[in-house]
């Protein structure tokens, strides 16, 4: 039987829209076996995980475990872990990291804060200090929640650290199982689908040299999925790979149908409509899964504007 993966990859399932939506990141390290709910079923203390869960809910900020490329011993204690926490809205894309030996210390975060894009909160309840190794590249390889994650997730993680690739994690959970093997780049906050180690390199090389590659981009979650449709494909029609030039400022209608404004920092805007389509014929969301058919983001116009037009009053 064919896995989701490869059903979606036979069908040409376009990728742009499909990224998980977060302005903020916070990824704690914890090795060992995960659940399919990683936070309160792994062996992160499952109370402590439900607080977590409680205190991110609905202010942007999404967490996911991590830990190292590789076999991972069934162990219950760690001593140390490292955690960081990334803001993704280009003009405020941050990556922080800390080390602690008692998760419990994440519970005096100001999630709100967090969730604005304000780091101090993080650097002054764990001791943070700005991340200045390599960016991150986030592998999803949790097979509790498809299989695909593990079974396409995995090599790739281990290929990319065997080869000396830095900033390589195992994630919990990057949303869109039928696109494995996905990765998501921190501080960017670009998603990628179908990865491939040579992919992976190229991307991580863009996020050095300030650039954004298009090529398998699922899109940035600082965006709902309309935007970021919206902007890869003003990227693509005006030819522009700058990180963080481009921003949605804001998105009017309702689905099925969306007009979306996306600005440059030089003043140019783009007003792109996009609309919601269903993929087909109907294929699995995930392994295992009933047959339904996707919602797709599908860019009809991309318009760039001569003269100023009133922003929609909703942004993102």
């Amino acid at each position: 039987m064919s896995t989701c993966a490869k059903v979606s990859r036979d069908l040409e399932e376009p990728l742009a829209g499909t990224a998980a939506t977060a302005r903020t990141w916070l990824l704690i390290e914890q090795p060992g076996p995960w659940g399919a709910d990683a936070l309160t079923s792994s062996h992160l203390d499952p109370v402590l995980g439900r607080a977590l869960e409680k205190a991110a809910e609905g202010i942007g900020v999404r967490i996911a475990l991590i830990r190292r490329p590789g076999r991972h011993a069934d162990c219950r204690t760690i001593s140390e872990r490292r955690v960081y926490a990334a803001h993704t809205a280009p003009g405020n894309t941050w990556l922080h990291q800390a080390v602690t030996s008692d998760p419990r210390r994440l519970l005096d975060l100001d999630f709100a804060g967090l969730g604005a894009g304000l780091p101090g909160t993080f650097d002054s309840a764990l001791d943070g200090r700005p991340h200045t190794g390599e960016p991150l590249a986030l592998v999803c390889t949790n097979g509790k929640r498809d299989r695909c994650c593990a079974l396409l997730g995995r090599p790739l993680a281990a290929e990319l650290a065997a080869s000396g690739v830095e900033g390589v994690w195992e994630v919990t959970h990057l949303g869109g199982h039928r696109f494995s093997p996905t990765v998501l780049v921190l501080p960017s906050g670009y998603a990628y689908g179908r990865a491939e180690a040579h992919a992976v390199k190229e991307v991580l090389q863009g996020v050095r040299e300030g650039r954004v590659v298009t090529e398998g981009c699922r899109g940035s979650s600082a965006w709902e999925r309309p935007g970021q449709a919206a902007e890869l494909a003003v990227r693509t029609a005006a030819h522009e790979y700058a990180a963080g030039v481009l921003a949605v400022v804001g998105t009017a209608g309702a689905a099925p149908r969306w007009e979306v404004t996306v600005a440059h920092t030089d003043g140019r805007r783009w007003l792109v409509t996009v609309a919601r389509g269903a993929s087909l014929p109907p294929r699995p969301e995930s392994c295992g899964s009933a047959l339904g058919s996707p919602a797709r983001m599908d860019v009809m116009a991309v318009r760039e504007l001569t003269e100023a037009v009133p922003e929609p009053a909703d942004a993102g």
